[in-house]
């Protein structure tokens, strides 16, 4: 396996309220975390980077190559939730942080298999030379409306709601939390990303740039085109190629 990552502030926000990690562990066992924060002037700030700080330290203690697969998916759940009760304790001892929160998504790969939970919309594609896939989906007031046919796919994409999510890690003392398993192929890459590379760059364009540069240059390639198309919010995105 091959890991990288890369978050940019982007061109019209002031700070970045993203935060990003890959870990590989052995040849075949890596995992990656994307935090995309917000609340105030620097809350999302303190949100993404307390949960990554607490969701590394549990992996660094807990996760181990000879765990089965049942363990993994605990271990992943017990360290966001862990994530989500720091986030929310550190919002109530400063007023300045009241109703900060992240969305997350952290994803274990070992050999072919990924195992992934996250929260909000934050998202996780597969992709590899006959398809992108999008594994997740987005925990928001746009996708329910999606779901309930009220608008269109179109519609969707310059919605004036766009940004509002359901699910934040942070919010409330306890977080419900999507889990995904997916068998991969060789070559496939997982790419994990805040919504300011998906804002900017639609599935097609991220296809093409994945299957048109090297892996080594990959996250670099994209956030640098998803800034050459407005860079309006911070952008990040954390690769894993099998």
């Amino acid at each position: 396996m091959e890991i990288y990552s890369k978050t940019d502030i982007g061109r019209v926000r002031e700070t970045n309220q993203d935060a990003v990690l890959v870990k590989k562990i052995g040849d075949n066992f890596a995992w990656s975390l994307v935090c995309d924060g917000m609340g105030g002037t620097y809350g999302g700030d303190v949100a993404s980077r307390t949960a990554v700080k607490v969701i590394e330290n549990y992996m660094d203690s807990f996760l181990s190559e000879n765990d089965s697969l049942d363990e993994i998916k605990a271990k992943i759940h017990n360290a966001v939730n862990d994530a989500n009760l720091k986030v929310f304790e550190k919002s109530k001892m400063d007023e300045n942080l009241n109703h900060m929160g992240t969305t997350v998504v952290l994803c274990v790969a070992r050999n072919n298999l990924i195992q992934i939970v996250y929260a909000g919309d934050s998202r996780i594609y597969i992709v590899n030379k006959d398809e992108i896939r999008q594994l997740s989906k987005d925990h928001s007031i746009v996708q329910e409306m999606l779901d309930s046919g009220e608008i269109s796919v179109q519609d969707a994409k310059n919605h004036p709601q766009k940004n509002i999510i359901t699910r934040a890690l942070g919010i409330n003392s306890e977080i419900k939390l999507d889990y995904i398993e997916y068998k991969t192929k060789e070559k496939d890459i997982v790419l994990s990303c805040s919504d300011g590379l998906t804002n900017c760059l639609d599935e097609e364009n991220i296809y093409n740039i994945c299957n048109r540069n090297e892996i080594s240059s990959l996250a670099s390639d994209l956030v640098r085109e998803a800034n050459n198309r407005g860079g309006k919010d911070n952008i990040t995105v954390a690769l894993i190629k099998i």
